[in-house]
């Protein structure tokens, strides 16, 4: 009779230590209040004098220490532990002094946890209690576990989830500075059409194109060294930099050197920014521009039936402290209607079938005739399966064409 009493007591003390860990899941109780329930059960319910948890969660951790010595925490998990797979009393030659079994946790049929019980509390007689529910140790620690990682996982689904709409965004704030085609002039004497690709949500590519006065427009191509958020984020000053600064009347040089001395304060030399910037007045049919090593814009006169290159003609924007030389140049448009196509590596590093790049040989094959760069980027496009179906895109891709009379 007394047999029984006790089992049933020891029954009820078993079921109300998992009603109150499952009431306390259910609950949503951080991680160190479960922590502390559930050392409380095997600590003062159970006798056992130190508990030590290693948990895996992107690599193996300790996740509770209570009474071990601190080298333990440093132990190599995955030398050390990961052969047992069932409860394991340690004998004297298994060097782990100080722990008296090791309770492997599984779920799922992987290894999740290992825990360490040492100074376990004996009885007078008989066996000591701790040896008794070593089942019920273990199923307590799998469901405390498992709880706990349930909590990693939710915490690291909701950062992820605000990361996300913070891209989101981001990559919406980053559209608005790439104008829409629409906004790009369609007028006889230059018509604009600018295609861009972000590979990732956002990019540190940058196209614009500003009407100056009655008689100038003023447009430019940009590509951060780098990707992702910081890219974009000196593209987004750098953007508002450039508005800011050019005109009809301003100084390419003296911009190019404004530019500069901003990028380098903003990005403290860990980035910078190839740039090509020009500007035509329909009037003289006078292009002048500044390549700062950007990938040279290709030129095509229907006229002549020539192709030609704009070539660099300074380093790069917050490549240097202070830029050495600077050479603005000029192209005087004659005869019949000129094409020039700007664009990022991007497009010109993109590999063919052969694992070779692509170059500008697609752009001067597509531009070599008399229809409209528009069209004649619809085409080129269409024909590198660009955004949609090649397969070998693995960089922010922004053009911008224009139709110069």
């Amino acid at each position: 009779m007394k047999t029984r009493s006790k089992r049933l007591q020891i029954s009820r003390f078993k079921l109300g230590a998992l009603l109150d860990i499952t009431m306390a899941i259910n609950a949503n109780l951080p991680t160190e209040t479960l922590l502390s329930k559930y050392e409380s059960i095997l600590r003062d319910d159970l006798g056992i004098g130190k508990v030590l948890i290693f948990k895996l969660s992107d690599s193996w951790e300790c996740l509770l220490n209570a009474g071990f010595q601190e080298e333990y925490e440093k132990l190599n998990v995955e030398e050390k532990l990961l052969g047992y797979e069932e409860i394991t009393f340690v004998s004297a030659d298994m060097d782990f002094p100080g722990i008296d079994i090791i309770v492997p946790v599984f779920n799922n049929n992987i290894q999740i946890a290992f825990l360490f019980i040492g100074d376990i509390e004996e009885e007078g007689e008989g066996m000591s209690p701790v040896l008794k529910h070593l089942n019920f140790i273990q199923t307590i620690s799998n469901i405390i576990i498992v709880a706990i990682e349930n909590i990693r996982l939710q915490k690291e689904s909701l950062i992820q989830e605000a990361f996300r709409k913070e891209l989101e965004l981001a990559a919406r704030m980053q559209k608005m500075l790439i104008p829409d085609n629409q906004q790009l002039p369609r007028r006889p004497e230059i018509s604009v059409h600018g295609f861009y690709y972000p590979h990732y949500e956002v990019g540190g590519d940058y196209y614009d194109c500003i009407r100056l006065s009655d008689t100038k427009t003023g447009f430019c191509i940009a590509d951060v060294s780098g990707k992702g958020m910081p890219a974009a984020i000196l593209m987004s000053n750098f953007q508002a930099s450039f508005r800011a600064l050019f005109s009809a009347e301003s100084d390419l040089e003296e911009l190019l050197y404004k530019l500069n001395s901003i990028v380098i304060k903003n990005a403290e030399g860990e980035k910078y920014i190839t740039f090509f910037v020009a500007r035509y007045d329909h009037v003289t049919r006078n292009l002048e521009y500044i390549n700062a090593a950007h990938t040279p814009p290709v030129t095509y006169n229907t006229a002549t039936g020539e192709t030609d290159f704009l070539n660099t003609t300074c380093v790069g924007v917050g490549m240097l402290d202070s830029i050495p030389s600077i050479k603005t140049r000029s192209i005087n448009i004659s005869g019949g209607h000129f094409k020039i196509v700007c664009y990022t590596d991007g497009l010109s590093e993109l590999k063919d079938d052969f694992g070779f790049e692509t170059g500008t040989r697609e752009i001067i094959n597509f531009i070599s005739n008399d229809l409209s760069v528009e069209q004649n980027m619809k085409d080129m496009l269409n024909h590198l399966g660009i955004p949609d179906s090649n397969p070998y895109l693995f960089d922010d891709v922004s053009i911008l064409a224009a139709d110069l009379a």
